[in-house]
């Protein structure tokens, strides 16, 4: 049995970190109060299929972090091997994350978003310093940021299977910089145009049935995951360790999401298990 405890400032990425983990085999748990992770680790031990757990715990349990220090003390007394994983960013480039989704800081005082990161980096110091590995996410694309994670985290020979990144991404936001196959889906219709989906995202059921309704949208995918089929065994003999994908369409919202998701689906359901997906540019609009 084998822990990670993934904590860290808010914005900094560890919604993303747990998804890499979960794709790498690990049993996950998001916003655990510590008072609860003994508890956890000794469910899971029980279980025959379950000896890598992830743990994302930060100040969003509010008065209960406290209790993390005591329940890290436990793990020892348990014989459980663990390490804290701390991710960091810089202010700005937190920010201007929160900007991007709209989403409201776990310590959100009247002083503002640049106070409430102050307070939470004071809060979190103790923690940074037990901390046995640090990554600082500012300057880091997905990719690069899940590559990371893969190569501290997976054992060797797990590492030598193709790492899938699919990205979603706006052309008006420009391309990512470490691509090796994209895809320009601003063919396909475009929800944009219709007001009662402007709005919306491609994860809504409304746009993935306007999406799905046209023939051009199921026929494309059905030859472009025929064609990744042939490619990735391919790119697994020639050792290649990472593979990134990308979609893009013009703002990064309904139809890139659409396919980045819908591809990401039909790959797990092919058997290949080591893939993530994120959405660049969603929320900007």
């Amino acid at each position: 049995m084998f822990v990670v405890v993934v904590t860290g400032l808010s914005g900094a990425g560890k919604s993303f970190a747990s998804k890499v983990f979960e794709d790498m085999g690990y049993f996950c748990v998001d916003n655990l109060p510590p008072v609860l992770i003994s508890k956890v680790v000794d469910l899971c031990m029980r279980s025959d299929n379950v000896n890598r757990i992830a743990l994302v715990v930060d100040l969003r349990v509010k008065e209960f972090f406290n209790s993390l220090y005591p329940a890290l003390d436990e793990l020892s007394k348990m014989g459980i091997p663990y390490k804290i994983l701390f991710l960091d960013a810089s202010d700005e480039v937190i920010v201007r994350r929160y900007k991007e989704t709209r989403r409201k800081h776990p310590l959100d005082t009247k002083g503002g978003m640049v106070e409430s990161i102050k307070e939470e980096r004071r809060l979190l110091e103790r923690l940074k310093e037990r901390a046995d590995i640090i990554i600082d996410t500012s300057d880091k694309l997905p990719q690069e940021f899940a590559s990371e994670l893969v190569e501290l985290f997976q054992s060797g020979l797990e590492r030598r299977r193709l790492m899938i990144v699919i990205t979603s991404f706006g052309f008006k936001y420009g391309v990512p910089r470490s691509v090796d196959l994209l895809f320009d889906v601003r063919f396909l219709p475009n929800p944009y145009y219709l007001d009662s989906l402007r709005d919306l995202s491609g994860k809504d059921s409304r746009v993935i049935q306007f999406l799905s309704g046209y023939d051009v949208t199921e026929n494309f995918i059905g030859k472009l995951v025929d064609m990744l089929l042939f490619l990735l065994p391919l790119y697994e003999k020639e050792g290649k360790s990472y593979l990134y994908i990308a979609f893009g369409c013009t703002g990064g919202k309904h139809r890139s999401v659409y396919l980045a998701d819908r591809v990401y689906v039909e790959l797990k359901n092919a058997g290949y298990t080591s893939i993530v997906v994120e959405h660049r540019d969603l929320g900007k609009e």
